[in-house]
């Protein structure tokens, strides 16, 4: 088992590369070139800037058993398939039963996004350490179950 995040913006990576570091689990970041990313742990992999060209280098890299991190519905579907774990930043885990609603949601979202009205969509709220407190719950009981 092996723990990759689809590090570009991903606020949880400092949270995972503690737990990955303690727990002793191979960790891998994905980022493309207009992200730099650091670390004394993890291996981070820089991808060339491209639509979805992290996403695919992500789905190749992983296995069935791993363990993979993405607010990306459309990547958690692709892991998924492949038999990986996914976790999203918010500590929600990425399921077989979840992940056609979720993808609906997300085309609906678009949908409203692209409609010419005053409905404007609100972003997501600013995270807070009860959020982080929430994913790392989430991360150390999927870890839990499957080592």
């Amino acid at each position: 088992m092996r723990i990759l995040i689809d590090a570009d913006a991903c606020p949880v990576v400092r949270i995972t590369e503690q737990e990955a570091k303690q727990r002793k689990i191979l960790l891998m970041l994905f980022c493309d070139t207009n992200h730099v990313i650091q670390s004394e742990y993890a291996m981070v992999k820089t991808i060339g800037a491209g639509a979805d060209a992290v996403d695919f280098a992500l789905t190749a890299e992983c296995k069935a058993g791993d363990v993979v991190i993405t607010q990306d519905y459309g990547l958690a579907a692709m892991i998924l398939a492949k038999g990986a774990y996914g976790l999203h930043q918010s500590g929600m885990r990425y399921t077989n039963e979840n992940i056609d609603r979720l993808l609906m949601e997300r085309h609906l979202a678009k949908k409203a996004r692209m409609a010419k009205s005053k409905n404007h969509l609100k972003g997501p709220s600013r995270r807070t350490k009860e959020d982080d407190k929430a994913f790392l719950m989430a991360l150390e009981k999927l870890l839990d179950e499957i080592e």
